[in-house]
């Protein structure tokens, strides 16, 4: 399942792209003939991701709301300018192009559920979990009931920390589980939450009321660094301090990416000791029994 990193590179290629032109919305799968339809030929207005929920919106007070989930995929293709080329889920592009292709627009590929279309850009979208058009009212209400999110906050950089650290210190559940629960926080997948609890040295069974201020402050603002990374670089890059070559070879390849998620058994960077793997809230779960315990 696409991480925020990955919702906030979407918006921005959609900002760069798509944002201030008309577009042509249509289902060429046909499930959503009917939500395309109330979006055709509108302006797009407005891009932003919160967490892992996407919200285009346009005139005529009409907001497409789409969540990813486990297999859904934007792709983009025509006359692109947004920085999309370091993330395979976004699509992929050499420099960009003066004019889009002679073929423009090409046929939709498979399933497409709706394809956004511009006189020089279109997206298409494939298997999300939730894809609807809605009124600003109704996504203020998804929103806000969601946790907070380091890069669309609505307030200052102190107030979403003091956010998140309300909603952790009151809870009397494992960190390792409120980390992925998105009423806590915005965002933050399976991937994000083992890296993080283990470059905090913190045991991922530790509930929220155990924890100090000060931890979970550190963990917030940990977050927020990892998260502007790779809306940078469109990779979750989480291991810090290593040498240029090893950042290279960290940026190409996942399997020299992390500190613990997906090594299960293999030693710890840090300590030697086999990495562990157990379920949490139904998804694998990697730690450092050691460093973390």
């Amino acid at each position: 399942m696409p991480e925020g990193h990955k919702i906030h590179r979407i918006a921005r290629a959609f900002d760069a792209d798509f944002v201030g032109h008309a577009v042509a919305a249509s289902s060429p799968q046909g499930r959503f003939e009917a939500g395309a339809e109330l979006i055709n030929h509108t302006t797009m207005t407005g891009a932003k991701a919160v967490g892992k929920q996407l919200f285009l919106e346009f005139d005529k007070a009409k907001v497409l709301r789409v969540h990813l989930g486990l297999y859904g995929m934007w792709n983009f293709a025509g006359a692109i300018a947004s920085p999309v080329e370091l993330d395979p889920r976004v699509g992929t592009k050499a420099v960009p192009p003066l004019a889009p292709p002679a073929d423009f627009p090409a046929a939709p590929v498979g399933q497409v559920r709706v394809r956004l279309l511009t006189q020089s850009a279109l997206a298409d979208l494939r298997g999300p979990t939730t894809c609807e058009v809605i009124d600003h009212d109704r996504a203020d209400a998804f929103i806000a009931k969601l946790g907070p999110d380091p890069l669309s906050y609505r307030g200052t950089r102190a107030q979403a920390e003091s956010d998140f650290s309300a909603r952790v210190l009151r809870r009397d559940v494992a960190i390792g589980a409120l980390l992925m629960d998105q009423t806590v926080v915005a965002g933050i997948g399976n991937i994000y939450r083992a890296e993080m609890l283990f470059r905090a040295r913190l045991n991922p069974f530790l509930t929220g009321t155990a924890l100090t201020p000060e931890t979970v402050s550190a963990l917030w603002w940990d977050w927020e660094k990892l998260l502007k990374i790779g809306v940078r670089t469109g990779v979750m890059l989480t291991m810090d301090g290593i040498p240029a070559k090893a950042k290279r070879a960290a940026l190409a390849g996942r399997a020299d990416r992390h500190w613990v998620y997906g090594r299960t058994g293999e030693p710890c960077r840090v300590c030697g000791t086999d990495i562990s793997m157990e379920l949490m809230v139904g998804r694998k779960l990697y730690w450092c029994r050691v460093c973390q315990g």
